[in-house]
């Protein structure tokens, strides 16, 4: 599913997330498995997910940076 992290689109319907992948071959992979609802708004901020609620809350998850393909397979800084 395509989901889009800019922070303001919300996402369409519930969905159980591991990691978020990028169009540019990066893919950002959670700590823990997350559970998003429909309404949820995803964006990063300061090279970390941030979840906002319709409620308003706001949630950060931790995870880690990786390329999937390419040359200098590695972490994002």
């Amino acid at each position: 599913m395509r989901l889009t992290a800019d922070g303001t689109t919300p996402i369409p319907r519930s969905v159980w997330v591991e990691q978020l992948e990028t169009d540019d071959g990066y893919a950002f992979e959670l700590a823990r498995p997350l559970f998003l609802t429909a309404g949820d708004r995803i964006g990063f901020e300061g090279g970390g997910l941030v979840v906002t609620r319709p409620c308003g809350t706001r949630l950060t998850a931790e995870g880690s940076w990786s390329t999937r393909c390419g040359p200098g397979v590695g972490s994002r800084r």
